[in-house]
C-alpha cells in the first residue's frame, strides 16, 4: 500500500462493502476495498494459500475480507471464506424491507 493510503486507514476512511479476495497463479488479490479503488496484493504463507484455496474452490463459496486492522505499524486483513446469499435469500430479504417501508409510509400517512 502506498503511504497516502495507509493515511486514509488510520483516519478510518475505509470501506469493504463491495470487498473480496481472488486466489490468481498461487498469489491473493483484493478487489473493490475502497481506499482508493484498485486490487491489492496480499501477503501469505504459501501454506495459508493452499488452505483458502481449497475451501475456495468449492461452488458458490468466496473470500471475504472481515476487517482490517494495524498490528506493528503494518495494514493486516482478517479474510473468511463465506457463502453468497441465494435466490431465494435475496427475495425473502427484499420483501422483509419493502413491508417495512409500506408500514412507514402508513404510520406517517395516519399522523
Amino acid at each position: 500500500m502506498t503511504g497516502t493510503e495507509v493515511k486514509s486507514l488510520r483516519a478510518g476512511r475505509a470501506s469493504l462493502a463491495d470487498a473480496f479476495a481472488r486466489i490468481e497463479n498461487g498469489e491473493v488479490w483484493l478487489y473493490h476495498l475502497h481506499i482508493p479503488l484498485r486490487k491489492r496484493k496480499l501477503l501469505l504463507h504459501h501454506g495459508e494459500i493452499r488452505r483458502l484455496f481449497g475451501k475456495a474452490q468449492v461452488k458458490g463459496y468466496t473470500l471475504v475480507p472481515l476487517r482490517l486492522y494495524f498490528k506493528h505499524g503494518i495494514v493486516k486483513v482478517e479474510l473468511a471464506v463465506a457463502r453468497g446469499k441465494r435466490q431465494y435469500d435475496k427475495r425473502a430479504a427484499i420483501e422483509k424491507r419493502e413491508a417495512q417501508r409500506r408500514m412507514e409510509h402508513a404510520l406517517r400517512r395516519r399522523r
